[in-house]
């Protein structure tokens, strides 16, 4: 149970993993409490597809904004209200970590610029490599310069806001990992899924392909457990844990 002194940590649900996803797999919040580690006594999930909107920032220890199948650039009503939100938060200097639609909507709540890839898709598990603003990170720092993560996306960060650091890139995209200020990053790739996650994802995508652009067997044939991916979302949850007890 959350006890009275403390306050929980909000995950801001942007969309719904596909069917096959969630039947083998659960849904996106349940991903990130497995892989993040979270107590889910201690979560608060609010889907914003379904009417559902958060409390002001201060009624949460932070955040964390998952990814969807919906697109930023749609500029969908709870889209909206959610960059709002991200805006009020950073405001209040609530620690948030946002991951693909997350990573993409912090973004652009706070001044850059998303839109489709020029190149199209990255998926698959790829080396993500630290700029040297991300080697001297507090948080990204603890990475080694190269580390697998596993990706899924079609839009991205055209242009990221004005006050944002770029900390890691891709051969495919250059904005992987972006920090907006002391408690706020975000991630292009997902930190929350697993390799069996992965291998169900690209299982179905293979078999819902109109085209044949992307080779999703061989991609499936490519991919690895992402342990130090995931230990990015392990860190963030931690200092969380850490910023709570120095609060209490």
């Amino acid at each position: 149970m959350i006890a009275p002194s403390q306050k929980p940590l909000l995950i801001l649900q942007t969309g719904h993993a596909p069917e096959p996803i969630r039947r083998a797999h659960d849904n996106f919040p349940q991903m990130f409490i497995r892989q993040g580690d979270i107590d889910p006594q201690q979560v608060v999930i609010v889907d914003l597809q379904a009417g559902e909107r958060p409390l002001p920032p201060e009624n949460y220890c932070g955040a964390i904004i998952t990814g969807s199948r919906s697109m930023v650039t749609e500029r969908l009503a709870w889209s909206e209200e959610a960059a709002d939100w991200v805006r009020l938060g950073m405001l209040q200097e609530l620690p948030m970590f946002g991951a693909c639609y997350g990573h993409q909507l912090m973004a652009y709540a706070l001044g850059g610029e998303v839109d489709y890839h020029p190149q199209g898709i990255e998926v698959g598990t790829h080396e993500v490599t630290l700029t040297p603003a991300g080697h001297l990170d507090p948080l990204v720092s603890q990475l080694p310069a190269q580390f697998a993560a596993n990706l899924i996306h079609l839009q991205t960060v055209i242009t990221p806001p004005a006050t944002a650091t770029v900390l890691a890139k891709t051969r495919h995209d250059p904005h992987q990992i972006l920090r907006y200020g002391p408690h706020a990053v975000s991630t292009q790739f997902h930190p929350e899924f697993s390799l069996a996650v992965m291998k169900t994802y690209l299982s179905w995508l293979g078999s819902i392909a109109e085209d044949d652009s992307v080779d999703f067997a061989h991609q499936a044939q490519q991919l690895s457990e992402t342990p130090l991916s995931q230990g990015l979302l392990l860190a963030f949850v931690g200092a969380l844990g850490k910023r709570q007890a120095l609060a209490g």
